[in-house]
C-alpha cells in the first residue's frame, strides 16, 4: 500500500452522519475518501416483502451481538452505502429547545447539550432542505422557532387518516404532518403526479425504496458526492482498527479488512468516524495503544458509555371503518411531549407507521394469541389496522455502554427499565382516546415485528450517545466541533456525539450536525 493516495479527509460509514458530512465537503475540492464496510443495496422485489424484510430480516447484518448476560441476539442494523437510512422511516424532526437543556423526568435527568438550539437551527433548516422534507412548520404549536418554511409542503393525509386527525382535534389535541423526507410532487387530492419519483405508496417506513423515492444517505448525499473528481468510496471494507502518531497525537492511518479478508491502510490529514453509536464505539475501543490504553478519544472513559436507543412501542389499533390508506406515516402528535396535565413530567411523542399489511400480521400472529377476535381474518384485521409509534427519551446510564469481549465481540450493556413509566402512560392515553377515533377500545397490539421481535435490546435503529460530545474533557469524548478531545485530527458525526436523545427520531439532527461539522472541517482544511 505504499503507492496508496493521501486523502485531505476519510469518512467511515455513509449513513446520515457520513454521507451528509461527504456531500457537503464534496465541492470543496479536498480530497474526501468514503470508507464503507458493505456494498450497495440490491435492487429487487424483496426489497419491498413483508416477509422477506420483516419476517425473514434478509437485508438485516447477519451478525449477533451479545447482551449483559453473554447470550446473542440479532440487532437492527444494516451495512449498505446509505447505512441505516435505507431502511429509516424518513420521519426528519428537528428536537425542541428544550432537549438541549436539561430536562427533568420521571426516571432521572436528561443532561443539557453543549450547543444551543439556536446554534443548529440554520443547518436543520438546510438539512429539511436538502434531504426533500415534506411538512409545515407552525403546526406543532411546540417547535421551536424556524428561519425558513419547509421547501416542500407536507405529504397529504389520506381519508381515514384526516378524520384521525379530526377527531383528534375535537380532543383539544394538535395533530400535525409528519415532517417526511420524499421525493414526491402531489396533485391536488395528494395523489403523486405522473413526474413524482416518489409514487406515495405503502412501503416507505422500513422497507428500502426501489423506486429511489426515499431521501435516503445515498440517493441525497453520496452519490451526488462521488460524481465530484475528488471524491472516492471503497466498500466492502470494515475499519477495524485506526493507529496513532509516534505522541499519540494524531490517527495516522486508518486499517481496514475487505472482503477476503486482507487488511489495507489508509491515511488522511483528518479521520472521521460514523459507523453508527455502537460500532463507532467499539472502533474506538478496539484501536487501544500504549498512548491510549482504553481506546482512542477515551481518557474520560466515556467511549461506549451512555448508550442510548429511545424507549418505543410500535402499535397496532383496528379501526372500526376499514382503513384504505397506502402512505399512512403523515401525523404526528406532541402534545404530551414535555408533560401532560395529569403528570409534570415528559411522556414523548405520537406519530403514525407505515401501514401493516397481512404478511406482516401473520408473522404476529403467535404473540397475539387471544389478543383479537377469531372470526378476523388476518386479511380483513390487516384492512383496518391503524398503526402507531410511541417514542419516549430513554435517559443516558452510564452502565448502559457497548464494550468489546476478549475476542473483540460486542456486548451491548443496557437497563431495559430506564425510564419507562412515560412511555407506559402515552400508551394509556392512546388507548383511552380509542373510541373517540373510531376504533375498538380494547384492541391495541403490539407490532414487535416491526422492532425486530428484539424490543427493546434489539431494536438499534435509534442507537445513540456513546461518543458523547462536551466542553469538559474529565467528562466527554468530543468537543462541541465532534473532534475528540484526545486527537488532533480525530471526529465523530454519528449520533454518538448525542448527550441526550430527545424523544423524537435522531435523523435530522445527525444530519444538521454533519452539516455543521462540515463547515467547520472546511475552514480548518483551509
Amino acid at each position: 500500500m505504499g503507492d496508496a493516495p493521501h486523502y485531505d479527509v476519510i469518512i467511515i460509514g455513509t449513513g446520515a452522519g457520513g454521507g451528509t458530512l461527504a456531500h457537503r465537503l464534496a465541492p470543496s475540492g479536498k480530497r474526501v475518501l468514503l470508507v464503507e464496510r458493505g456494498g450497495y443495496l440490491p435492487r429487487e422485489r424483496d426489497n419491498w416483502d413483508s416477509t422477506a424484510v420483516f419476517v425473514r430480516g434478509k437485508y438485516r447484518a447477519p451478525e449477533f451481538w451479545l447482551d449483559r448476560n453473554g447470550d446473542e441476539f440479532p440487532p437492527e442494523v444494516n451495512y449498505y452505502v446509505g447505512g441505516n437510512t435505507k431502511f429509516y422511516g424518513a420521519a426528519l424532526f428537528r428536537l425542541r429547545p428544550e432537549d438541549f437543556g436539561e430536562i427533568r423526568h420521571h426516571g432521572g435527568i436528561s443532561p443539557a447539550w453543549p450547543i444551543r438550539y439556536e446554534d443548529l437551527e440554520p443547518y436543520y433548516t438546510q438539512a429539511e432542505h436538502l434531504y426533500l422534507v415534506h411538512g409545515r412548520h407552525g403546526e406543532d404549536p411546540g417547535e421551536g422557532p424556524v428561519s425558513a418554511q419547509y421547501a416542500h409542503p407536507p405529504v397529504e393525509h389520506e381519508p381515514r387518516i384526516q378524520q384521525l386527525s379530526d377527531d383528534l382535534e375535537k380532543r383539544g389535541l394538535h395533530p400535525f404532518h409528519l415532517p417526511i423526507g420524499v421525493d414526491l410532487i402531489q396533485e391536488d387530492g395528494g395523489r403523486a403526479t405522473h413526474s413524482s419519483v416518489c409514487i406515495r405508496c405503502d412501503r416507505v417506513d422500513g422497507f428500502p425504496c426501489l423506486v429511489r423515492g426515499k431521501s435516503d444517505a445515498e440517493v441525497i448525499c453520496v452519490e451526488p458526492a462521488l460524481e465530484h473528481p475528488t471524491v472516492e468510496m471503497v466498500t466492502h471494507t470494515q475499519a477495524v482498527r485506526l493507529e496513532t502518531d509516534a505522541r499519540g497525537r494524531r490517527v495516522s492511518a486508518v486499517v481496514g479488512r475487505q472482503a477476503d479478508g486482507s487488511e489495507v491502510r489508509y491515511t488522511a490529514d483528518m479521520v472521521v468516524v460514523s459507523c453508527g453509536a455502537v460500532n463507532s464505539a467499539a472502533l474506538l475501543l478496539a484501536s487501544a495503544n500504549e498512548h491510549h490504553p482504553r481506546g482512542l478519544a477515551n481518557s474520560s472513559d466515556v467511549v461506549g458509555r451512555f448508550y442510548m436507543r429511545h424507549n418505543n412501542l410500535a402499535l397496532m389499533a383496528v379501526s372500526k371503518e376499514p382503513n384504505d390508506t397506502r402512505f399512512q406515516k403523515t401525523l404526528a402528535v406532541n402534545d404530551w411531549y414535555l408533560g401532560a396535565d395529569d403528570w409534570d413530567f415528559p411522556l414523548g411523542g405520537i406519530q403514525m407507521l407505515g401501514k401493516s399489511d397481512a404478511e406482516q400480521i401473520h408473522g404476529e400472529a403467535p404473540r397475539w394469541a387471544g389478543a383479537v377476535t377469531p372470526d378476523m381474518p388476518f386479511e380483513v384485521l390487516a384492512r383496518h389496522a391503524v398503526d402507531f409509534w410511541l417514542c419516549g427519551e430513554d435517559l443516558p446510564l452510564a452502565d448502559n455502554r457497548v464494550t468489546l469481549d476478549g475476542d473483540a465481540r460486542i456486548r451491548l450493556t443496557l437497563d431495559e427499565k430506564n425510564n419507562v413509566e412515560g412511555l407506559k402512560r402515552l400508551r394509556h392515553k392512546l388507548q383511552g382516546m380509542l373510541g373517540h377515533l373510531g376504533m375498538h377500545e380494547h384492541h391495541l397490539l403490539s407490532r414487535s415485528i416491526y422492532l425486530h421481535k428484539g424490543m427493546p435490546i434489539g431494536a438499534t435503529a435509534h442507537q445513540a450517545g456513546t461518543v458523547r460530545f462536551g466542553t469538559d474533557p474529565a467528562a466527554s469524548a468530543l468537543d462541541v466541533n465532534c473532534k475528540a478531545h484526545d486527537l488532533d485530527n480525530l471526529y465523530v458525526v454519528d449520533t454518538s456525539f448525542f448527550p441526550s436523545i430527545g424523544a423524537v427520531n435522531p435523523s435530522l439532527t445527525a444530519i444538521a450536525n454533519a452539516l455543521r461539522v462540515g463547515d467547520h472541517l472546511v475552514a480548518r482544511l483551509g
